[in-house]
């Protein structure tokens, strides 16, 4: 019997043909790619933490380099306490299961965290890395993710071993307007973050501000916004200053601690 290939029904036939087998080929490239993607956004993610006390490698350089220099993954919970500790190689999710993965720091969507309002607060947690540099002095990196003008921004920044004095920070967004907001991801934003301070001298948290229309010299809490991108400036401080404030009682304990 002929097929008639005029016919609406041979058509029909043909497209649904033709979609599953399409869809079926998407599928297996999605998860043929899936691992590697994870892979690249997993060396991504430790250069941006390294970057933050200074260390600049090649994504290839970063999975070696963060096992040199991060000797902790601490997670915290929404009280600044902490609740499990990782050392060693990063947990992967194919080899080492749901579990594991999990209660690894490194693993925490912080996304999650901080705008998913129906996790309750007691079932937060926050990531914090203890590195430690050549020199042998330790630094602490805190990601961060807020908002921005056109979506999300996010960064990592990094204190001194007195948990108050940055010694580096680095900061990206995905829409922001370029030559404006963009700019949080630049050197020169980011260089000035150096040296100053998220207490006071009496101990008070004040975290850092970005100031539209400069930061006195002499101000240890303040940098210079971006000109012409006032909300993107205002995203950063808030973002700094609501993730800062969950780890405040870790870094006031542990400070004290350090201090005997």
């Amino acid at each position: 019997m002929a097929i008639n290939k005029e016919s609406q029904s041979f058509t029909f036939i043909f497209s649904i043909i033709m979609v599953v087998v399409v869809a079926t080929v998407l599928a297996l490239a999605a998860l043929g790619l899936k691992e590697p993607q994870q892979e690249n956004q997993k060396q991504e993610k430790m250069q941006d933490i390294l970057a933050s006390i200074q260390v600049i490698v090649d994504r290839s350089e970063a999975s070696a380099e963060f096992g040199n220099y991060i000797k902790q993954r601490i997670t915290l919970n929404s009280q600044g306490e902490v609740v499990s500790t990782s050392e060693g190689p990063v947990q992967s999710l194919s080899a080492d299961g749901k579990e594991a993965f999990e209660s690894d720091a490194f693993n925490i969507d912080i996304k999650k965290q901080f705008r998913d309002q129906s996790l309750p607060p007691e079932d937060k947690k926050f990531p914090l890395f203890i590195c430690e540099k050549e020199d042998g002095k330790t630094s602490y990196v805190v990601p961060m993710v807020g908002t921005g003008l056109w979506g999300p921004i996010w960064g990592y920044i990094a204190l001194d071993e007195d948990m108050n004095t940055l010694v580096g920070a680095t900061f990206d967004h995905k829409t922001e307007t370029p030559g404006l907001g963009a700019e949080i991801n630049q050197g020169w934003f980011q260089e000035p973050f150096v040296g100053d301070q998220i207490f006071d001298d009496k101990g008070n948290f004040v975290s850092i501000a970005v100031l539209k229309g400069g930061a006195d010299p002499s101000d240890k809490h303040g940098v210079d916004a971006i000109t012409g991108g006032t909300i993107t400036s205002v995203g950063l401080s808030n973002m700094i200053a609501n993730t800062l404030k969950i780890y405040v009682p870790y870094f006031k304990n542990n400070a004290e601690i350090a201090s005997i």
